[in-house]
């Protein structure tokens, strides 16, 4: 006997004033990441694109691989061997079919099926530390923004509430300020940053 080989993909964002979420898709009446087996001849890449079409009505994204899970009991369907990717994607080019899938926080995902939880949790792992090192690497804040917004975003992210001034001093030398102030604030306008 042989594994199947299957791709699934932790598509994770942050709509506004919301908690970093995942995408979700239905099969019959659980929910769990996108994914599919693959087809004889058929690329990785290729698999996770059309799963994430036919899944979740959701194209133009470019997820990456991110770890290969293998323990022969995570799938109660069988030997499957899951080559799991993860994209992280700014809200406004996220778009899904909402009749296929929804978008949920991380922290509201539940039990998901097929060891779907190691996934996620890894993905989440691996997106807190690409922010533990750098301002916005996946480019989820509009530019230009705000120290407050970048830092509700690495909150939002770690999930959990960091130093003010830590924060700035690690995140203010990796950033451009633009000369410009933030409009419609209460209380002295905000200095614009890019990165």
């Amino acid at each position: 006997p042989r594994p199947s080989v299957a791709v699934d993909t932790a598509v994770l964002t942050v709509p506004p004033g919301a908690a970093l979420s995942v995408l979700l898709v239905r099969t019959g009446d659980e929910w769990r990441l996108p994914g599919t087996f693959l087809h004889q001849g058929e690329r990785l890449a290729d698999a996770v694109l059309r799963s994430l079409q036919t899944k979740a009505g959701v194209s133009g994204l470019s997820p990456r691989q991110l770890h290969v899970f293998d323990d022969p009991a995570r799938d109660n369907r069988g030997w499957v061997l899951s080559v799991a990717h993860l994209d992280v994607v700014p809200w406004p080019k996220l778009t899904i079919d909402e009749s296929l899938a929804k978008v949920v926080p991380v922290a509201d995902a539940g039990a998901l099926p097929y060891g779907h939880n190691d996934i996620l949790d890894q993905a989440v792992a691996t997106l807190r530390t690409r922010y533990a090192s750098a301002p916005d690497p996946a480019g989820l804040l509009e530019r230009p923004f705000t120290l407050r917004q970048l830092q509700h975003l690495h909150e939002t992210v770690a999930g959990e509430l960091l130093m003010r001034d830590s924060f700035r001093r690690a995140v203010e030398p990796q950033l451009a300020a633009t000369g410009e102030l933030a409009a419609g604030t209460v209380g002295k306008p905000a200095r614009l940053f890019v990165i």
